[in-house]
């Protein structure tokens, strides 16, 4: 029976020494990866490349015992060194990557196939790593010569000492531009939270200073006539029932100012969203000018949000533009926002974000274009229905809720 329990108490022990080897550390490359949603595998399907380490042999030498048995060797210790400079912290994982590269220069007189290992470590060194784009360059340049002089005087034939270098420090440079494209989202994403979450706090304190300005004196009021109208009807005065009219007058009126002004806090959504928008590219430098939004029903104002904070990500991030504009215009029963900017435009296509942005405009039944302005930019109008607000008001009634006698009195 103990030998039969033991199992049961003490947890087998390869997971002791293989979990930590696992384990991403926070500042790794694949918990970075992680936190931006990508799938666990999107780390490790670049592996396909490797495949030309089983076709080399084809182009020359062929598949010999040597080579057999040099990739018995060479090819599990680069899987673990891939997954170590995916998994180490920041720090600790260039090392893993230049370990790539000395076991491509290692094996250069014997193994043609360690080419691969070669332009992954060059690939994964800045995949690892963020840092100054031209210090990268030089480091690749450098492990170039290293890799090509070692070549050279392994007798490889010229052509190889050209293309090898070339494909290297293409890739190279590849992946050092999506790796910047990847922090400059990164960064934008961080700006956007941040402005939006500076809007929401200021946004709380001015409910707050709205609705003590709002309720403090009435509420006060309120009490006043209350406590007024219980001591006269303690002495059997007939006012008492006058100063209890006027406290009943007084909540009505509070009643509807706490409705108009919860009528301007729904309001407030776009207009943070058009705050936060002129911040954001500010930011990329592009000035972004707009005109207050005009009233309208909850539903409308956040589907008009959503649709405007889409639009200016996507100038930020591909228009290359130097100013925008966002107009909103009333006609009958149609509101139309438009957004504008002076950016390279070519708009040919519809991304997921422009289709979730017309998906919103149409459950509102309304439609929305896309087009290119004369001075070369993109310009996207979205018009939505809306109802006709009686002559002399000036915000859209919020919808009326019958309210139980228990909270009516």
């Amino acid at each position: 029976m103990i030998g039969r329990d033991r199992p049961l108490l003490e947890s087998p022990v390869p997971l002791k020494w293989l979990s930590p080897l696992v384990r991403p550390a926070p500042d790794s490359a694949a918990a970075d990866h992680r936190r931006r949603g990508q799938s666990a595998w999107s780390d490790y399907i670049h592996l396909l490349w490797t495949s030309w380490v089983f076709l080399t042999p084809l182009f020359g030498g062929g598949y010999t015992a040597r080579w057999g048995v040099l990739t018995l060797i060479s090819y599990p210790t680069f899987l673990f060194l891939y997954a170590r400079t995916m998994l180490s912290p920041r720090h600790h994982a260039p090392r893993y990557a230049l370990a790539m590269v000395a076991l491509s220069l290692v094996l250069v007189p014997w193994y043609p196939s360690g080419i691969s290992y070669f332009v992954f470590g060059c690939v994964m060194l800045r995949v690892c790593r963020s840092g100054s784009t031209w210090r990268y360059v030089l480091q690749l340049l450098l492990l170039n010569a290293v890799y090509v002089s070692t070549a050279y005087l392994s007798g490889w034939a010229w052509q190889n000492l050209v293309w090898i270098p070339f494909m290297s420090v293409v890739i190279g440079l590849i992946s050092n531009t999506e790796s910047l494209n990847r922090d400059r989202d990164a960064q934008l994403q961080l700006s956007q939270d941040e402005v939006r979450r500076l809007a929401a706090t200021a946004e709380r304190e001015r409910i707050g200073r709205d609705l003590h300005d709002l309720l403090g004196h009435t509420l006060s009021l309120i009490t006043l006539k209350l406590e007024l109208s219980r001591k006269l009807y303690d002495r059997g005065d007939a006012r008492a029932r006058l100063e209890m009219g006027e406290a009943e007058d007084i909540a009505r009126q509070a009643l509807a100012e706490v409705r108009s002004a919860v009528t301007g806090f729904r309001s407030s959504d776009l207009a943070g969203e058009l705050a936060s928008a002129r911040l954001l590219l500010e930011c990329q430098q592009v000035h972004l000018a707009y005109q207050p939004p005009p009233p309208m029903p909850l539903e409308t104002e956040r589907a008009l949000a959503l649709v405007l904070r889409e639009a200016v990500t996507n100038i930020a991030r591909h228009a290359r533009a130097g100013t925008a504009q966002v107009d909103f215009e009333r006609v009958g029963n149609t509101l139309r926002m438009q957004v504008c900017d002076n950016g390279r435009g070519g708009v040919t296509r519809e991304g997921n974000g422009l289709a979730g942005m017309r998906e919103r405009i149409v459950a509102l039944q309304g439609t929305m274009q896309i087009s290119t302005t004369p001075q070369g930019g993109t310009c996207i109008a979205a018009s939505v229905p809306m109802p006709v607000t009686p002559k002399g008001t000036d915000r859209v009634p919020a919808p009326f809720h019958p309210t139980s006698s228990r909270e009516a009195s």
